[in-house]
């Protein structure tokens, strides 16, 4: 059997985008990711709703990204992995967020979403590459006979983690913790590092 590692993105090697967006135009309720909301159709309705409200558009949420490194030790960390295994991020951010952030992690394989935009540069909507596309690509990946060792932080990650051979938490909130018990939690890279590797042992049989 092949190892491959699937991830999070977002509170795992990036800031949370919407958080940033939030503090920098002073929009509290953009504070409000996955960790509070689990149901991400519900949460992302709200911020479209928010950004019409506004008459912010894309460049806006864009130009804060601009700002916005990796979280320290985040791209050595990659770099890490895949050097011990192939590494798929699966987020529920979009290609029009991410690609900054992939250059700077040295371009990693992402899945992510889409968003709808305008003319004028307004979003008016989002497209999923698939509902549940997280548990669903680590299905896919287990029957093409890999072992799938995955972690993220927050309640949209839960499907991933159980169907995962092995899954762990990184940085989660108490009430994921607290909700989730059966998963190992991790506070830093260094902790989740021979998680991995005892997970990947498992995988090719060691």
């Amino acid at each position: 059997m092949m190892n491959i590692i699937c991830s999070d993105l977002e509170g795992v090697f990036i800031p949370e985008i919407w958080i940033n967006v939030a503090e920098k135009t002073g929009i509290e309720e953009l504070k409000l990711t996955t960790r509070d909301i689990p149901d991400y159709n519900v949460l992302m309705k709200k911020r479209l709703g928010i950004l019409d409200a506004q008459g912010l558009k894309l460049k806006d949420i864009t130009d804060v990204i601009d700002t916005m490194d990796p979280m320290e030790g985040a791209a050595e960390f990659v770099a890490w992995m895949r050097e011990r295994s192939q590494l798929i991020i699966l987020s529920d951010t979009f290609e029009q967020f991410a690609g900054p952030f992939m250059r700077k992690l040295g371009m990693p394989t992402l899945f992510c979403h889409q968003l709808e935009v305008d003319e004028s540069g307004r979003v008016v909507d989002y497209c999923l590459r698939q509902e549940n596309q997280k548990q669903k690509a680590v299905a896919a990946l287990k029957g093409l006979n890999y072992h799938v060792t995955a972690f993220g932080d927050s309640y949209n990650d839960v499907t991933m983690l159980k169907e995962a051979n092995k899954g762990f938490l990184f940085k989660p909130p108490a009430n994921v913790i607290e909700e989730f018990p059966q998963f190992p939690v991790t506070t830093c890279y260094d902790e989740l590092k021979p998680l991995i590797e005892s997970a990947l042992a498992e995988g090719t049989g060691l």
